[in-house]
């Protein structure tokens, strides 16, 4: 059955007299595609699943996998090496699902996916590349907080990621994506990943986690509640490892928000101690210190004057503690301009020395994710 948008694509047709076909040369020169997917009839020979087209790839992956205008309502997991997803445009090709942490594992199950189960699409394997094209969690967010908390339909399992980037990864690239969630809409989990171009749009905790992310040219959308609250959002909830030397990177960004979003409530972070189960319990990981940094990145109005938050944790006595965005995390500026910008001492900017430190090169470890670009 043919959505109303390829309804409208064939009228379009109808009424300018094109007949191309709509899965044809929408890739970038150079590239070629080794399989085709599509929600539209086509001549050529295709999938209708992006997953079953992932899952066709030889095992060492190596297949670029192009993605026709479109919208695909499908949880993906990239569970092979060496695989590339790319699309129409941002506008054109949408992957789009809609779980939400909440949401029982099966009907009347008592067990929940939990946020880290969530995910539109996941990557698990090295190498992946996604590009021109626009991932979303569509759990209706906003409905779920405008309720009062005593409400029986409520649910506190808030959390629905648009693209994941699991323990495992490394080498991750993302290129002229858009990425559309309210809470926890980016988690990067591990491994080095390079995002360039493209918007990221959340509320609460936007881009999460303990992997190492260069955010080059991005522009991140600050997106409204439900109903209101003192903090609105937080851009990052970096969870960074103490022994790593960078967490998240911000290089020429753009902070900006959508309407419904007041003045001065959002912070640039705030210090996630995630909980973690070790021998002797279960509770924040103490070797937890987020790492974030913006690089000469303009920001709106919306950006808090103090810029950071703390965030609470379980200790192992089973107490809970306030962690400090000062004590317990790094998090710093450098170059920061726009309404939103400011220097005081509630935040911490990098010298000159410390900012040439923060080239792609040592962020990434050496790696050039761009180095064989057409």
């Amino acid at each position: 059955m043919f959505s109303s948008r390829f309804l409208c694509f064939a009228l379009l047709v109808l009424l300018f007299g094109c007949s191309k076909d709509p899965t044809e040369n929408f890739l970038p020169p150079g590239v070629t595609a080794d399989a085709l997917v599509a929600s539209i009839d086509t001549d050529q020979p295709h999938e209708t699943s992006i997953q079953a087209a992932i899952d066709a790839a030889p095992a060492d992956g190596g297949w670029t996998i192009a993605i026709a205008p479109g919208e695909y309502y499908e949880h993906i997991v990239i569970n092979k090496p060496n695989i590339t997803l790319i699309g129409a445009g941002p506008d054109k090709t949408k992957i789009v699902f809609d779980r939400y942490a909440g949401k029982p594992v099966m009907p009347a199950s008592e067990e929940t996916l939990g946020a880290y189960r969530t995910a539109t699409v996941e990557v698990t394997r090295t190498n992946a590349t996604i590009a021109n094209l626009t991932i979303e969690n569509a759990f209706d967010f906003l409905t779920n907080d405008a309720l009062e908390a005593d409400d029986p339909k409520k649910t506190a399992g808030a959390q629905a990621i648009a693209l994941k980037l699991a323990e495992y990864t490394d080498k991750t690239t993302v290129d002229n994506v858009h990425l559309l969630g309210y809470q926890n809409t980016l988690y990067v989990q591990g491994g080095r990943s390079y995002f360039r171009g493209g918007e990221i749009r959340g509320n609460i905790d936007i881009i999460s986690g303990n992997g190492n992310g260069y955010f080059d040219n991005v522009a991140i959308v600050s997106r409204p509640r439900g109903k209101t609250e003192h903090a609105t959002g937080y851009v990052t909830a970096p969870s960074t490892l103490i022994t790593d030397a960078f967490g998240f990177t911000f290089v020429n960004c753009k902070l900006t928000r959508e309407d419904g979003v007041p003045d001065n409530s959002v912070p640039l972070g705030r210090p996630w101690h995630p909980v973690t189960t070790f021998a002797d319990g279960r509770y924040a990981h103490p070797f937890a210190a987020g790492k974030a940094t913006f690089i000469n990145t303009w920001m709106d109005k919306h950006i808090t004057s103090g810029g950071w938050a703390s965030m609470v944790g379980n200790t192992k006595d089973g107490s809970s503690h306030v962690f400090s965005p000062y004590d317990d995390a790094r998090f710093a500026e450098f170059g920061s301009s726009g309404p939103g910008a400011a220097v005081n001492n509630e935040r911490p900017q990098l010298s000159e020395e410390e900012k040439a430190l923060f080239s792609a090169f040592n962020i990434l470890d050496g790696w050039e994710p761009l180095k064989n670009e057409h």
